[in-house]
């Protein structure tokens, strides 16, 4: 959130970040703010979600969430709102019948675990230290094949000089079709170079599998967003339409379609 002023005066050109509510709500307020760019989404393996600890006599599908406590690291704002909103729709609850703990990013298992929170939002790879224990239960994620994230950029890329902001895009789709296409961690050598520059073990890197790289926004995802975070109590107002949050122009130049 600090750096949206920033972005929307032009002070930094580019962001990576996700369409939050924060920046639906600078949209509101004249900030000149769009998504123009998707980043991932996970694997059908994957369990980068939201998880539960169980109590007596529940199982993930019998499991009751109203009133229960929730960590995340961002809160009701964050993208992930909208799937967790789906995850919870199908155990009969709702964003407004949980509570939310702010926590840190190394704190959220840590609360899952000892019982501070009922509930939390594991990301890659957190999640595999719950993964097999009774005591946790996985209740869904991110859709597949939907990019919650990825490139936003300001006034300058967007109106100042958009060539800068395609030649942008240009590079980062090459690198994304060059070395991010399909199951990329299984080349030993691009995970050990991936694994120092990301300054993490090899093995831990490998213990998840390839996110599904993808730059390509997808139609109706700033809706769906937006009604999460009305129903998360976030947001307010009539929602933003598509053509205010995302412009998908700079990359289609960037890959050669033309209008």
């Amino acid at each position: 959130p600090d750096a949206l002023p920033l972005l929307a005066k032009g002070d930094i050109d580019a962001q990576w970040a996700a369409p939050e509510a924060a920046v639906m709500n600078g949209i509101i307020g004249g900030f000149d703010i769009k998504w123009v760019a998707g980043n991932f989404s996970p694997a059908p393996a994957s369990k980068s979600g939201l998880w539960v600890r169980l109590k007596d006599g529940e199982s993930a599908s019998s499991v009751s969430l109203k009133g229960s406590r929730m960590g995340t690291m961002i809160g009701k704002g964050s993208v992930i709102s909208y799937p967790m909103e789906k995850a919870l729709a199908a155990h009969h609850s709702s964003l407004t019948d949980i509570g939310f703990q702010q926590l840190g990013s190394a704190d959220v298992l840590t609360a899952l675990q000892n019982g501070g929170v009922d509930s939390a939002w594991l990301l890659d790879p957190i999640w595999r230290k719950v993964d097999g224990d009774a005591k946790y239960a996985f209740l869904g994620g991110q859709p597949q094949g939907e990019p919650l994230g990825g490139v936003l950029f300001g006034p300058s890329l967007l109106n100042k000089d958009p060539d800068a902001g395609v030649a942008f895009l240009r590079a980062y789709i090459r690198t994304v079709n060059t070395y991010f296409a399909g199951d990329y961690k299984s080349d030993p050598a691009f995970t050990a170079s991936l694994a120092t520059l990301l300054k993490t073990d090899e093995s831990i890197l490998k213990s998840t599998p390839s996110l599904r790289m993808d730059w390509e926004i997808r139609k109706g995802t700033t809706d769906r967003l937006q009604k999460s975070y009305r129903d998360a109590g976030v947001s307010k107002g009539d929602a933003l339409p598509e053509d205010r949050t995302v412009d998908r122009s700079l990359y289609a130049e960037a890959v050669g379609h033309k209008p």
